[in-house]
């Protein structure tokens, strides 16, 4: 656990994107924290090239979100549920083995009631085994996806993104995609990168500030208290490898833009932080006690109490600088989660 420890009032949920409160997707606040003078500034994210310096790298995860909630029932149709399709089975290659995870039909709580061998059946006449409880996770399932056409293509028409029940209304898939967002495979959008904007990114890319992509696809983040992160997909491309190196040779910076973009440069980084392209699967949980190889810096969102991205964090910020943070962000009103404020940790 990290050593942050907070309760979160439920006003400091944001409850839908900034664009229904008349903001602009860059117009949500950013808090700028920087480790070697102990410094927090508060202002935002519009202002993220005010930053960041000519030679800075950012990586950016280019995965898009996919519609993985779809509705479900058990035999007999008496319990009505929704499905989340979180990631491919690690173990195997085969297309119809996933992790999934059960919830009631509204989405709001977890559903622990469910039996190893059952067939539940999927809208749209599809079917799915649950064969058996996965590793440690308390949520989540191996399971079998029945016959039928690409589980991509079936979603497209039958599924609809993951929400939690601070978002009490259902959004577009549009609203879960960031601005770059190109290799289809997140069960849940990496949100650190939603508030940028082609004319943000522009604004960067002219101030000398480089962008190299990679991608992590996320699984649903509702395992997370308590519990490590599960093995997911990642991709790091030999030309993203050079430019991590290079900057970092030449004394600029690689910031991450997402706790996903860390944990897959961490995953491919030797300890002396050279980078080597890769991709595959990563079960990297990165710790204080680890600390950080080749990031030097994290452009990140706000993370709930307990969470394991928590003690990612620490790593980047240390425990004393962080704790502040959170402080600062609870005093002033920061919002949280995927349509939430913004946080820049620098070096």
């Amino acid at each position: 656990m990290s050593a942050v420890a907070f309760e979160l009032p439920p006003e400091f949920e944001a409850a839908e994107p900034p664009e229904a409160r008349g903001l602009e997707r860059d117009q949500v606040r950013l808090l700028v924290a920087t480790r070697g003078e102990g410094s927090i500034t508060h202002a935002s994210f519009r202002q993220l090239p005010d930053f960041l310096e000519a030679g800075d790298l950012l990586v950016i995860n280019t995965s898009a979100t996919f519609p993985a909630a779809v509705a479900a029932q058990r035999s007999g149709g008496q319990t009505r549920l929704e499905l989340r399709f979180a990631t491919p089975a690690p173990e195997t290659h085969g297309g119809d083995w996933w992790l999934v995870e059960l919830r009631s039909a509204d989405g709001s709580k977890p559903f622990d009631r469910a039996r190893a061998g059952e067939t539940l059946a999927l809208a749209g006449g599809r079917t799915i085994e649950i064969v058996a409880p996965y590793a440690s996770s308390r949520r989540l399932w191996l399971a079998r996806l029945g016959p039928g056409d690409p589980l991509h293509e079936y979603l497209a028409r039958h599924g609809h993104p993951i929400r939690y029940v601070y978002v009490p209304a259902a959004w577009d898939l549009a609203a879960y995609q960031t601005a770059y967002a190109t290799e289809l495979g997140s069960a849940e959008m990496p949100s650190a990168g939603r508030p940028f904007t082609p004319q943000l990114i522009t604004r960067l890319v002219a101030s000398g500030v480089q962008v190299a992509p990679l991608f992590l696809h996320t699984g649903v983040s509702s395992p997370e208290r308590d519990e490590a992160p599960y093995p997911e997909r990642y991709s790091v491309p030999e030309a993203t490898a050079r430019l991590v190196n290079g900057v970092r040779e030449w004394g600029g910076r690689v910031i991450a833009v997402g706790t996903t973009v860390v944990r897959a440069l961490e995953t491919v980084a030797d300890r002396g932080g050279r980078v080597e392209p890769g991709r595959g699967w990563t079960n990297l949980v990165v710790t204080p006690d680890r600390g950080l190889n080749a990031v030097d810096g994290l452009l990140t969102g706000w993370h709930e109490p307990r969470a394991s991205h928590l003690q990612l964090l620490e790593a980047a910020a240390g425990s004393a600088l962080l704790k502040r943070c959170y402080e600062a962000a609870l005093e002033r009103g920061y919002l949280w989660h995927e349509f939430g404020d913004s946080h820049l940790i620098l070096p």
